[in-house]
């Protein structure tokens, strides 16, 4: 599956690639998220003792972007492929593996033994934040629904249909379908 890959369209016969989103709006959504996701599991920062104030340069190579994962300073920065800021490790793979590791539908460790997540860097670092991660059994899905308010009902039932038609692991548990999302 092709997620924002090589986000080009065609003109004349050209591709021609299509602009890069704006990167300070969506480093403060994702920031956001962040500062919400540690507010309602704080262990997350306690897990990770000294390593919270590593640099994480995690690049999903799927997306248009990659993201710099500063977990003690509670920010999640979007930045250039082709000026990434300093950082301490790098964590490089598809959409797909980092949500399936993140809702536990994958193990991390075959992940990366597998080549499906790829580690430059502190290992170390690594291996405290996964760990963490597993320990706080985040639900991507649930802390979109809480931030989202009154409109978190919506969001679950989009990302419940996004996570069937896509096969990507939106949330740590499975909805099953609903016929009224076909109609």
């Amino acid at each position: 599956m092709r997620i924002l890959s090589d986000p080009s369209v065609k003109v004349l016969g050209r591709s021609v690639p299509l602009p890069l989103p704006p990167m300070a709006p969506l480093s403060m959504l994702f920031s956001r998220l962040m500062r919400h996701v540690l507010q309602r599991h704080p262990s997350i920062l306690r897990r990770m003792g000294a390593t919270a104030g590593s640099r994480f340069l995690i690049d999903v190579t799927d997306m248009p972007f990659p993201m710099l994962l500063e977990p003690s300073l509670r920010r999640l920065t979007v930045t250039t492929r082709r000026n990434p800021p300093p950082h301490d490790t790098e964590i490089r793979g598809k959409l797909k593996s980092f949500l399936a590791m993140l809702h536990a539908e994958e193990d991390g460790d075959a992940l990366f033994f597998s080549g499906e997540l790829e580690i430059a860097g502190d290992t170390s670092s690594v291996v405290a934040l996964r760990n963490a991660l597993d320990d706080a059994e985040i639900d991507l899905t649930e802390e979109l629904a809480t931030l989202a308010g009154p409109a978190g009902p919506a969001l679950r039932r989009m990302s419940a249909l996004l996570e069937r038609r896509t096969g990507l692991s939106l949330s740590r548990h499975r909805v099953q379908e609903d016929p009224e999302d076909f109609r």
